[in-house]
């Protein structure tokens, strides 16, 4: 990671004490959390067992960038730490944030069953975000990570071309893809696209770009780290990780990077913290 300014912000715990935490200054923004009481919106489904909702948060969707994430927390008791899901879009209009995500455990599906309306605390916006290059843009996105690249191809003020890849031919958010720029996909399965994975889509069509921005499973992003150091194209990665608190104080979704800390003197990074969007050359994946 380049050097970044470290600030320190004060947000409000679920107790409602102060809780300070030690935040880097990527890509030129300070990256301020807040906690908030949202407010449902709307929430469909939009193929089996993947969600879209929008949620009314002044200060989040304000402050949100693309790549950034949110915590959710949960109503069951049981259930302390907040579930991270990634910001798909931001409405600025309308003071929202969306979040698309597959249920993947018991905070998901609770999520899931959530209705207009409804109330949900949140803190956010969590990480830092892409970095907005000027120069021919590649996004890659997979599975559950193609929602955060919605915004950011919304953002990108270049030439650009979308490569998507799912498991079928349930392709969600395909259709506002496609409203901002070309769009190739593959499947799995075959049913639709190039049969494979988005990386037989690029060695297939070859597609041009100065610059790669992806979101996806760890072996996709690994794959994509080595195709654009093949081609001397800069790459940027949000990974995908387990997590914890959210907020890097845990220490539970640590990754090798090749620079060393100046506090713990050993070459690890937290994700939740100094990412999820990393340069690719400068992390062990």
């Amino acid at each position: 990671m380049g050097q970044g300014q470290i600030t320190e912000v004060i947000f409000q715990t679920r107790s409602g004490q102060d809780s300070r935490s030690r935040v880097k200054k990527e890509w030129g923004v300070v990256a301020e959390k807040f906690k908030e009481e949202a407010v449902i919106i709307q929430q469909e489904e939009l193929v089996k067992n993947v969600y879209s909702m929008w949620l009314h948060a002044d200060k989040i969707s304000a402050a949100a960038k693309p790549g950034q994430f949110l915590g959710l927390y949960s109503s069951d008791g049981s259930r302390l730490l907040p579930r991270p899901i990634s910001i798909c879009e931001t409405d600025m209009a309308d003071r929202a944030v969306r979040i698309v995500y597959r249920i993947a455990g018991k905070g998901t599906a609770e999520f899931s069953h959530m209705r207009t309306g409804m109330p949900l605390n949140i803190i956010g916006p969590l990480g830092n975000g892409f970095p907005l290059k000027s120069q021919k843009a590649l996004v890659v996105g997979g599975g559950i990570g193609i929602p955060p690249l919605l915004q950011l191809t919304k953002e990108l003020e270049c030439e650009k071309q979308v490569i998507l890849g799912y498991r079928d031919r349930e392709m969600f958010l395909l259709r506002q893809f496609e409203e901002l720029a070309p769009v190739l996909t593959a499947t799995e399965d075959g049913s639709a696209g190039t049969k494979g994975n988005v990386l037989d889509v690029l060695r297939n069509t070859q597609p041009e770009g100065d610059v790669i921005y992806a979101c996806g499973p760890l072996p996709m992003l690994r794959a994509l780290k080595a195709y654009a150091k093949e081609r001397d194209m800069e790459c940027y990665l949000s990974l995908e990780e387990h997590m914890a608190c959210g907020v890097g104080a845990c220490l539970g979704c640590v990754c090798k990077t090749v620079h060393r800390d100046a506090h713990t003197h050993v070459h690890n990074t937290r994700i939740c913290t100094e990412g999820p969007v990393f340069l690719a050359e400068e992390v062990d994946i």
